[in-house]
Order: C-alpha cells, then structure tokens, then sequence
C-alpha cells in the first residue's frame, strides 16, 4: 500500500496507476475527479481490482466519461453485481469540464486517467490532458533517465 501526501497536505492511498500513459504522452495537464460507482464497483477498487491501462476519457452530451476503465466484479457479491467494463461517469467542475472539451477539439490532444486514489475516504482519479509522444521523444527521455541514473551513481561513490 504506496501512501503520499498531496501538495495541500492531505493524504491518499493510491490504489491504482496508469504507468504506461506517463511513458507514452507528454502530459499538458492534470484534474482530479470524483467518479460515479455502485457498491460492488467500490468495494473492488478498495481491493486494487482495476485496470487503467488502454482506457481514455471522452464526452458524451456535454459530460466526460471513463471508457474502457475495467473494474473486475466483486466476489462477495451476489447477483447484484455490476458489468466491468461499462463506461463510468466523472465528476468535474463545469468550467474543468469546459477546458477539458476545449483542448479534446485540438488536434493530437486526448484525456486519460493517469491514477486512481483513496481521497478522505472517497475514490478519486487523476485525469491529464495530454499529447502523444513520437518515438524519438521517448528516446530522448531514456537518455535523460540514464544520464540522471548515472550522475546519481557518481554521487554515492
């Protein structure tokens, strides 16, 4: 259990990250989102049953939704279970939700979720907007990793 605090001094548990979008886009900004859950769908975050990998943020008649976030179902529960993979509202401010289909209408632009976190005792999600990374920028990245990793090494010695 990986527990941080914010900039605001508070504290979250996070209980999932989205790694790979950090690798693959540039990210231009972030938002942080309450989402709209059931029981069952809460109950399985709280045990680190989701994935964020390959799933986006996009709109549906003026409010962003969570598509292809997979949440598996709860083993304790009975039929009253939900379907993993439907897509799940997020809840923003308007004027977020406004700049987020703003920059979603410039070319080569998109959302994604980058983590999912246990927030005074709420489920929350870090959303970015962000821009895809070409294969020599993520070269270029490497190299800084490595050049940094190197000098750190120096250091110690």
């Amino acid at each position: 259990m990986r527990v941080t605090s914010n900039t605001m001094g508070g504290h979250f548990v996070i209980l999932s990250e989205n790694r790979k979008a950090r690798h693959d886009y540039q990210i231009l900004k972030c938002f942080e989102a309450g989402l709209v859950l059931l029981g069952s769908e809460v109950k399985s975050i709280r045990q680190r049953k989701v994935q964020l990998r390959d799933s986006y943020i996009a709109e549906k008649r003026g409010e962003l939704y969570w598509y292809k976030g997979h949440i598996d179902q709860y083993q304790a529960s009975s039929y009253n279970n939900h379907e993993p993979d439907r897509p799940r509202k997020l809840l923003l401010h308007k004027s977020e939700i406004h700049d987020i289909l703003g920059a979603l209408e410039k070319k080569g632009q998109t959302c994604v979720p980058l983590k999912i976190y246990l927030k005074n005792g709420k489920i929350k999600m870090e959303i970015a907007l962000v821009r895809g990374k070409t294969h020599s920028d993520k070269r270029q990245d490497d190299a800084k990793k490595s050049a940094r990793r190197e000098m750190e090494r120096a250091l110690k010695r």
